[in-house]
């Protein structure tokens, strides 16, 4: 096309052989349609910057309008000429004939997407397309042996672990994530379609849950776009692998195509990890936003090359790129130290503060006599502390019942930031004293005038021997919170059953945990899904009916 506009000449020119870009954009505009810069960008997937510079750069061969609400919406004035330059066929979906093999899945899948839970914008959520889902399905199955191997999905806010299931029914997958919505959404689809996937909660900065560390065969994440982040949920992946080098890791990632040096900061990073890129796949995964990505990222491939990644994943790691997790947003340490001392907490190592400090806690730092313990060492395994304090700011708010739990019966506080949902209303605090059950009392105290704190205190209230056996049953579990829970579980039906009177043996206890809780299989409390202690409270009930019906010791 010999008359184009000065400034798209030129702009085509700059790009040089990397102009096919620009191409697409044109090839899109060539139909005559009104089209909106945002549809521009996601059925071609150009970055909006340079969709963007495209649109300005044909100057008066552009007719524009904005539409109702505000939206802006473009066509070319003289589509033909265009069309003849730039509407070029494309390649065509290499993965297309095989999602078309599969259209009960592909339905399915619409389904679930459309239902599921919104993004949430602190966790760099961007929901993939449901035929994306569905490719990302087809190409696992097709590009593995999956038949009665794991899958581990570090993170699956986009279903992948769904997609790949109704794709591979025989095959299992595990869920590790930290948005309970997420695991009580895929555990209820995964039961009504009969799909073998087990979900679990996680902080992953912290590490994997114990029953998921070498127990899979291929990974799968979309991680946040942050090079922080593709390092940490890679190196949690290669975790979860039973042997790094005989699987995969399959990586979801995109960046523009105008910060080109973004991606090769994330690469080196893949690279120090003795990581191979087998395969990179072009803008295979499309997404419902991300525009300045141009709704689109690749997938790449990575072989590992040895058991273990080199360096080292730490909970220091900010990971994500907006709300409380990200590099901006971390607690202050003066709100903090202020806190310290205040009416609502006393000082640590003082008169009445706590004698061990879990987390940073800056106030801290000097003073005599206070122990000091990591946040994953108080979640890892039990630590005699006497009276602590818990420092959840900074993006750790997801693990305050839990934090509460891994005290294990003792007396503890934990520093929350007042928006957290289990403080703001009275519904989260009722659910936070659901899940820590009967057996803890808890007390909410704000951290003072102007505070964006809250403290929240958890002391045991002991369940009397007045208190029904499935009230003591589910007081007991709670005090073991580390250990698996089918074997806390057993111990605690074993001691319950003595209190009334009833000698029950650990072949007995087993089957009845087996039938009433038979999904605690491969979990502790610090990693069930919350949805999942409603569950367990029911079990206690069914598990004591049965009890009562058996005839007492004589």
């Amino acid at each position: 096309m010999n008359d184009l506009p000065p400034e798209l000449s030129a702009l085509l020119d700059a790009q040089g052989a990397d102009a096919t870009r620009a191409h697409r954009v044109l090839g899109a505009l060539s139909n005559g349609a009104w089209w909106s810069p945002r549809e521009l960008v996601r059925a071609t997937a150009v970055a909006h910057r340079v969709t963007a510079g495209v649109l300005d750069a044909l100057g008066a061969d552009l007719e524009r309008f904005a539409a109702s609400g505000g939206e802006e919406r473009v066509r070319l004035v003289r589509p033909a000429p265009y069309a003849e330059a730039f509407d070029r066929p494309r390649p065509a979906d290499a993965w297309a004939p095989l999602m078309e093999a599969h259209p009960r899945a592909a339905e399915e899948l619409r389904r679930l997407v459309a239902e599921a839970p919104p993004s949430r914008t602190d966790l760099d959520h961007v929901a993939a397309t449901a035929r994306t889902a569905l490719r990302r399905g087809v190409f696992l199955a097709d590009r593995f042996d999956l038949s009665g191997r794991r899958l581990l999905c570090v993170g699956d806010h986009d279903l992948t672990s769904l997609a790949t299931l109704l794709v591979q029914p025989d095959a299992e997958a595990v869920v590790v994530d930290v948005d309970e919505r997420m695991l009580a959404y895929i555990d209820a689809a995964a039961d009504r379609l009969g799909l073998a996937i087990r979900c679990h909660f996680a902080a992953l900065r912290l590490g994997l849950p114990p029953s998921v560390v070498g127990a899979c065969d291929v990974v799968f994440t979309d991680p946040p776009y942050t090079p922080e982040g593709v390092e940490l949920f890679v190196r949690r992946g290669l975790e979860g692998m039973a042997d790094p080098r005989r699987g995969r890791v399959a990586v979801a990632y995109g960046v523009s195509e105008t910060t080109p040096a973004l991606a090769a900061k994330t690469q080196a990073r893949l690279a120090r990890m003795d990581l191979l890129f087998e395969a990179v796949h072009p803008d295979f995964n499309r997404y419902e936003g991300a525009e300045a990505i141009g709704a689109a990222g690749d997938l790449y491939v990575l072989r590992p090359l040895s058991r273990a990644p080199a360096g080292q994943g730490g909970e220091a790691a900010r990971i994500y790129s907006q709300g409380g997790n990200a590099k901006e947003a971390a607690a202050k340490r003066a709100e903090l130290a202020e806190l310290a001392g205040s009416p609502a907490l006393p000082e640590p190592g003082s008169d009445g503060g706590p004698g061990t400090v879990v987390g940073d806690w800056p106030a801290a730092e000097d003073a005599a006599g206070v122990r000091r313990v990591r946040l994953g060492t108080w979640m890892s395994g039990p630590v005699e502390a006497g009276d602590a304090v818990v420092n959840l700011t900074g993006g750790w708010e997801a693990l305050l019942g839990r934090a509460l739990l891994a005290a294990g019966g003792g007396g503890v506080r934990a520093v929350v930031p007042s928006s957290a949902p289990q403080v703001r209303d009275e519904a989260g605090q009722r659910a936070l004293a659901a899940l820590l059950g009967p057996g803890v009392r808890v007390r909410f105290r704000r951290g003072g005038p102007g505070s964006r704190l809250v403290v929240v205190e958890a002391f045991p209230s002991p369940v009397g021997a007045g208190a029904g056996p499935t009230e003591r049953l589910r007081a007991r579990v709670r005090e073991r919170a580390h250990g698996p829970l089918p074997r806390v579980l057993r111990e605690a039906v074993i001691a319950v059953a003595a209190e009334e009177g009833h000698s029950v043996n650990k072949r007995t206890a087993r089957g009845l945990v087996a039938r009433a809780a038979p999904w605690t299989a491969g979990h502790t409390l610090l990693d069930l899904p919350e949805h999942r202690f409603a569950d367990l409270d029911q079990a206690a009930e069914r598990i004591t009916a049965e009890l009562s019906e058996a005839a007492p010791v004589e």
